[in-house]
């Protein structure tokens, strides 16, 4: 075991991996935005990251295998990142935690729509939407459904639905 971890329970090394607030955050927004790149990942976030942070998290990430990221061919000073399988496997995690969010916290309708949809879907389409990003960021076969795309229109409808009612 390494001295650096509390202990070797599995609950702890994947809080120690993914504990802080944003390493779940960033990991979200390649999953459920596709943001692959530095300056998406900083201003496209809800939360407002600073930059220092993003940086230290997005190098931790990669070094802990979670990311990983290549040089951008139009551009020698940008990188695109890419979920490896390991942060893929977390779909039904980042489902059950926006499911738990839904029910227990006051989530705006539009931030809430894809995980009211993820629960709705269940294994089933996480196991899809998993499949989808092994393609977006692995280079897997593009798969027939694209979940990514359904849970994108929900969100849209429920922006535009919201912005009429203004």
């Amino acid at each position: 075991m390494d001295t650096a971890q509390r202990s070797g329970c599995p609950i702890n090394l994947t809080l120690e991996m993914l504990g802080d607030r944003w390493s779940l955050i960033i990991i979200r927004d390649l999953m459920f935005g596709n943001r692959r790149h530095f300056r998406e990942l900083l201003t496209q976030s809800e939360e407002g990251i600073a930059s220092n942070i993003l940086a230290d998290r997005l190098r931790r990430l990669t070094e802990s295998g979670l990311l990983s990221r290549r040089d951008d061919p139009s551009h020698k000073q940008k990188g695109i990142y890419s979920l490896t399988e390991p942060s893929i496997q977390l779909v039904p995690l980042l489902a059950q935690m926006g499911a738990w969010g839904r029910r227990h916290t006051q989530a705006s309708e539009e931030l809430s729509i894809r995980a009211e949809l993820l629960e709705e879907g269940g294994p089933a389409m996480w196991t899809a939407f998993m499949e989808e990003l092994r393609a977006l960021h692995l280079g897997a076969p593009v798969p027939e459904r694209s979940v990514f795309a359904e849970l994108q229109a929900a969100y849209l409808a429920v922006v535009a639905k919201n912005a009429r009612a203004e």
